[in-house]
């Protein structure tokens, strides 16, 4: 099984130093990775380009931060706006990785992994499941596609890019600070200030200006029944408990929006990319089931009729979208 472990304790808590070995291994990480972006920058290693602009869209830390529902988000504004849209993505937790693969909504999730075909299905864009994500935009726009998503590639400097989106969870932000092992860092803090945009999720209004910060907001309002049938709005579920079953990068943002909704949630939380079996849902009393979409698509083989998808939505401003789409370079239906 492939799937991100819970991070370490001392990753999101002040109080606790991270043990010398995990500062060791930081230490030798942040020198190769330096390396590495330093081979990047000076011409050593040069990019890979797709023939289309490609927006990059990732973060810093290891783990979740939303950066799934902003994709799907982007590539719906991109589709209104007359682009045609593919998403370039690893595809973590699939079978074998290392097989490039199209990605639809009928793919399993064991073979296509749980996000790409939670974007297929979302969006209905053509998706490419990829270890190098430069190959998977050449395929996307060999295939018709005439402006590329890469979902989480920031650190993917094999691939050009036109612009550059890092996603911050509002809460846990940069965590203690350090590099891996020792923190949740990939990269530097720093490298932050050369993304385009940088949107925050969990921020509620707006932010004052001059941070250079958009604030994203999750929203879940519908309960699907995974066997099929009338989609029940969350609200209905007010004052009731339930289970509520999250394998995603920090579970807890999940149970905490059910909470916001009063429903009195009983939390399952398990690793990143998950592989559910039916043991998992042996909770041992007969309340409703709510989960992640993530979760979901994966899980429809050993549900029942009181299990529940939640879809969520990421809400940005209008003028992120605004600001985003000025930047594009071209224009739809060209070819760089």
């Amino acid at each position: 099984m492939s799937a991100h472990p819970a991070p370490p304790v001392w990753w999101y808590d002040a109080g606790r130093e991270p043990p010398p070995v995990a500062r060791l291994l930081a230490a030798l990480y942040g020198g190769a990775t330096g390396l590495r972006r330093a081979a990047y920058r000076r011409g050593l290693l040069r990019p890979r380009r797709a023939g289309v602009p490609v927006l990059v869209v990732g973060n810093l830390v290891a783990g979740g931060s939303g950066k799934t529902p902003l994709t799907i988000a982007l590539v719906e504004r991109l589709r209104a706006a007359g682009w045609n849209p593919g998403v370039a993505t690893r595809g973590y937790g699939r079978d074998d990785p290392a097989q490039p693969l199209w990605v639809d909504a009928q793919t399993d999730p064991l073979r296509g992994g749980d996000e790409p075909v939670l974007i297929a299905r979302r969006t209905g864009a053509r998706v490419r499941a990829d270890r190098d994500r430069a190959a998977a935009a050449r395929a996307l726009a060999a295939a018709g596609c005439d402006i590329v998503v890469c979902d989480d590639g920031l650190q993917h400097y094999r691939l050009a890019r036109d612009l550059e989106i890092e996603v911050v969870d509002a809460v846990r932000r940069y965590g203690n600070g350090r590099l891996l092992p020792a923190g949740p860092l990939r990269e530097p803090a720093a490298r932050a200030a050369r993304c385009d945009f940088r949107v925050v999720n969990g921020v509620a209004g707006d932010l004052p200006p001059g941070f250079g910060e958009w604030p994203m907001r999750l929203v879940a309002e519908r309960a699907l029944p995974l066997l099929g049938g009338r989609p029940q709005p969350l609200a209905a579920f007010a004052g009731q408990r339930v289970h509520a079953v999250a394998g995603i990068g920090n579970p807890e943002r999940f149970f905490a929006m059910l909470r916001a909704l009063g429903i009195a949630v009983v939390p399952h939380a398990f690793a990143d990319h998950h592989r559910y079996d039916g043991a998992d849902f042996e909770f041992g009393s007969d309340l409703p089931v709510l989960m992640t979409e993530k979760d979901a698509v994966k899980c429809t083989a050993f549900v029942g009729e009181r299990h529940f998808s939640v879809p969520i939505r990421a809400e940005v401003p209008e003028a992120f979208w605004i600001a985003l789409l000025d930047r594009v370079p071209g224009r739809p239906g060209a070819r760089a």
